[in-house]
């Protein structure tokens, strides 16, 4: 079966088309074939019949030469005597082929002699040889004695017509196929946070119901989006300013071990409020632009060797995509950050893979259990026991880099790297 909606819309339209001109043509071969096959054998084998019978009755050259002027005047007959002759090959079972078997039946059923036939004696004649007393009769007659040109005829209306038919019937369904195409392409470029402002319902009542329900479906997400930025904006707000009175407050304070604590936990605040906020906020309001990805991915590996990690870049090809450049920025930089702070070495290798772009992250560190990969990309999550909480973050790295893969309809996935650390592959598709 099609998987396309274009060809399974064709395959339900044509077949029922190509099942009538199929019954059409067997009852065409069933009854009017069949029928002039076996009317024009008989005439052909009448003709035969009649000349082989009248030099019977009239053996001598002046008939001879009658019946062979008259054949040819008039039954489109050339005959030709081999005296003394014997009939080398006879036929003696209908052969195979509807003419042919009505050729054999209407000759055996008159002629009673033994006789033989070529239909195919060249591209207009045909050959039928009759043995006689005292020799072997030659008898060429054209093969449209045979052959009805109303079969062909027959044959290139219908496939003529079908082919129209056909042609129309595609050049229909692509137009009907194509809002649907462009709804789903609509709905992709939403999913990868690229804009589809100028998208409009086209198609069928059904396809335009469908992009109407989109693009209010659009409108409503983006009307969330704008209220959550705008919410966590005010918490911004509102929990930043307590805790700069509370840092304010605690540095004129004498040194203590209650007030250190105190300004460790205010630290340790602002932190998850930070990192919170990148969470929740990921890329709002950045729209997708073409990007060079062996670029941004060399500029971030860049600033993480600055930073003293040591990182081995393969760059195989690099390719410009429609991303957003501060979101992508952000997963990759927080997978690397998670490697560099639990492994000693870091391999990045990015290249095109079918469909797909990926960029292969593999660490030599501790890796991650693989019944505990899913549980990494839960926010606020963290593998205590394989991973230091002292020198971790707040659990929000990987959630961050799956949202912002997942933001440009992509994916991070968690494997076993081949030198026994952890694998991270960043699967980004690659849009048409």
């Amino acid at each position: 079966m099609p998987t396309g909606l274009l060809g399974r819309s064709l395959l339900i339209l044509m077949t029922p088309m190509l099942l009538l001109q199929i019954v059409t043509v067997l009852i065409f071969f069933e009854r009017h074939w069949d029928t002039v096959a076996r009317q024009l054998s008989r005439g052909l084998a009448g003709d035969v019949v009649f000349v082989i019978d009248y030099l019977g009755q009239y053996p001598d050259p002046d008939h001879y030469e009658w019946i062979q002027n008259t054949a040819r005047a008039r039954m489109e007959l050339d005959l030709f005597f081999e005296r003394d002759a014997i009939l080398e090959r006879q036929i003696t079972e209908p052969p195979l082929g509807l003419v042919s078997e009505e050729l054999y039946i209407a000759l055996d059923e008159r002629l009673q002699r033994p006789f033989f036939f070529d239909l195919d004696l060249d591209d207009r004649r045909l050959e039928i040889r009759v043995q006689l007393k005292d020799g072997v009769m030659s008898i060429i007659a054209p093969r449209k004695r045979l052959y009805n040109s109303t079969t062909y005829i027959f044959f290139m209306w219908i496939a003529g017509s079908a082919l129209i038919l056909y042609g129309v019937a595609v050049i229909f369904m692509r137009n009907q196929v194509r809002p649907i195409r462009r709804l789903a392409k609509a709905a992709d470029q939403f999913g990868r946070g690229v804009d589809v402002d100028n998208f409009k319902p086209e198609g069928a009542a059904e396809v335009r119901m469908a992009a109407t329900s989109f693009m209010s479906m659009r409108d409503r997400i983006g009307r969330h989006l704008s209220q959550r930025t705008a919410l966590l904006a005010g918490v911004s707000h509102d929990l930043r300013t307590p805790l700069t009175r509370m840092k304010l407050e605690l540095a004129m304070q004498q040194s203590s071990p209650g007030v250190d604590a105190l300004k460790q936990d205010v630290i340790d605040m602002e932190r998850m409020v930070d990192a919170y906020l990148a969470f929740a906020r990921g890329e709002e309001g950045e729209k997708a632009v073409l990007t060079d990805i062996g670029k941004l991915l060399t500029d971030q590996v860049g600033e993480a060797l600055r930073d003293g990690q040591q990182i081995d870049l393969h760059i195989e090809d690099s390719l410009e995509m429609e991303l957003r450049p501060q979101s992508m920025k952000r997963c990759i930089a927080n997978i690397m950050s998670n490697a560099g702070r639990y492994a000693t070495n870091l391999s990045v290798r990015a290249g095109r893979r079918g469909q797909d772009y990926e960029i292969v992250f593999d660490d030599d560190g501790p890796g991650i259990p693989a019944d505990k990969r899913e549980e990494v990309f839960k926010p606020f999550y963290r593998l205590e026991e394989s991973r230091n909480q002292a020198t971790g973050g707040v659990g929000l790295g990987m959630t961050i880099a799956r949202d912002s893969a997942r933001g440009h309809g992509g994916e991070v996935l968690l494997e076993d790297a081949p030198g026994g650390g952890l694998r991270v592959r960043l699967v980004l598709p690659i849009g048409h």
